[in-house]
Parts: structure tokens; sequence; C-alpha cells
């Protein structure tokens, strides 16, 4: 069994701030950097898990989802969270390119595309794309194949963003650039909705619940916290597990509706009342 531990590869400890979380990635990345390690072959491998764990804790909403498993789970923690999380999973949203582009730039590193593709082989890709009034760098970092817990890979990213297209003009743009050019622009993925059941107690003192997620036929509980003095139909926002975007696009969001149940006295009387 795997014991190993987000924060203490990162050297921090759980009530550590963000800043120092990043703070401590930055010197380990330093460290253990491919430019600075040519003659150290476990250096890409420890590179590999430090990104990995800084790409869950300087997270949100990952950071939370793994301290839940901590906390009930403890040392098991890692194995159970990787076994509902993917490489790509972890990786969306990452500013670990963005950390590696600075020490590119004051320590003479080679960028990230570079190390990326080194360190990440095949599965790292990147191109350029230059119209006339249009200028992107495209860097992807294709998922793999293969399941939670095996090879790293990043998710598609872009070093430009692209400004939202929809509606027909945007539909038209995609197309033309698919067509002419052979250019399939990342497209966010749709907003998905569903509804949970608390209880009036819960709803007012708040709780932590499981709920069970559904993506592509599968299903893994996902730990939610219902904040304290909910009220009847607020709206509860997962980041980024809603439907998968288009060509490497960001996925969209999970938004659960709250439903308080009424207690059996009240139901009683509605039923009463029909």
């Amino acid at each position: 069994m795997n014991q190993k531990d987000y924060y203490s590869v990162l050297g921090v400890d759980s009530n550590s701030s963000q800043e120092e979380i990043k703070q401590a990635y930055r010197k380990l990345a330093f460290k253990y950097h491919p430019d600075r390690n040519k003659d150290d072959s476990t250096a890409t491998q420890k590179m590999k898990e430090i990104n990995e764990a800084y790409a869950v804790l300087s997270d949100a909403s990952k950071r939370r989802e793994y301290d839940l498993l901590r906390s009930r789970y403890g040392s098991s923690a890692y194995e159970r969270f990787r076994q509902t999380h993917s490489s790509e999973d972890i990786f969306r949203g990452s500013d670990i390119d963005q950390v590696f582009e600075e020490f590119a730039r004051m320590f003479g590193f080679r960028g990230s595309s570079e190390i990326f593709k080194e360190s990440y082989g095949p599965e790292y890709q990147s191109y350029e794309v230059r119209r006339p009034g249009m200028s992107a760098r495209f860097v992807f970092f294709r998922p793999s194949q293969r399941k939670a817990g095996g090879q790293q890979a990043y998710p598609p990213q872009m070093d430009t963003p692209v400004p939202p297209l929809s509606g027909i003009l945007g539909k038209s743009i995609r197309f033309l650039l698919k067509r002419v050019a052979g250019i399939e622009l990342p497209e966010k993925g749709k907003d998905w909705k569903d509804t949970i059941v608390v209880s009036p107690e819960q709803a007012h003192q708040g709780v932590e619940m499981e709920y069970p997620y559904r993506k592509w036929g599968k299903t893994k509980n996902l730990m939610v916290r219902v904040p304290a003095d909910i009220r009847d139909g607020q709206r509860i926002r997962l980041k980024g597990m809603g439907a998968p975007g288009k060509a490497g696009g960001a996925p969209g969001d999970l938004y659960l509706r709250v439903r308080i149940k009424a207690p059996l006295a009240e139901r009683a009387k509605d039923l009463l009342r029909r």
C-alpha cells in the first residue's frame, strides 16, 4: 500500500497557508529542476511527485477533498484520492508551467515546453498559430490512457487564452479554423445540474455529505460541504465537475441545488390538505 502524503512530499503541514505551500513548491522545484540535476536519474521522478502534490494542495477544492479523506482514512488518504482522481483531474488548472517559465527567465533554464516534453514524453505537445490579427501558442499535456494512479499527465493548457467563442459567429469561426487551418480551439464543457436533499438540522448546522458523482458511466463518491444556514433552493458549485470540454477546453461545472426535506409532521399536513 502506498503511504505517500502530499503534505509530506512538499515538507509542509495541513495548516500551511496557500502562500507557504507555493513557496515550499518553488524551493523544491528549483532544487530538483532537471537542468540542475542532469546526472541524477531520480530527480525527474521526484519532480513529478512534487508537481502532483502542489497541483492538489494549491487548488482549494482538491485540497479540501484530500483533507477530508486524510481526516477519515489517515495514511491511506493518498491511495483513495488517486482511486477517484485521474492525472487529468489533478493537474487541471495548475500554474506549474508558469513557475517553470519564471525559472527560465530568472536563471536561464530551459523553458517549460522543453522540460515537460523531456519529462512526460509524447503526452506533451505544443504548437504555435500565427495568422493576421491572431497569435497564440497552445500547450497540451494530453491525458494519459492509463487509470488513475498510473503515469502522470497534465491536462490541456494554453499560454495565450482564446476569448470565448459562442453563438452563430463563434461556431462559424471554430468551423473555419478547423476546416481551413486544421485548428480546433478548446471549448468549455456544459454545466451539469443535480439536486441534493438535506434535513432542516443539516441545513441549519451545515454538513459534509457524500454525493454519488457519475461520469462516463462510472460512479465515485465526492465529499460535498453544505454550509450552515443554507436556504432551500440555493446552489453549491463544484468547479470542473461538469461535462468534459472539447479539444482540451476546460470542463463545465456541476451545480447542486439544495432541497431541504420538510419535517414528517409538516409533510403529513400537506398530504391531508390534498
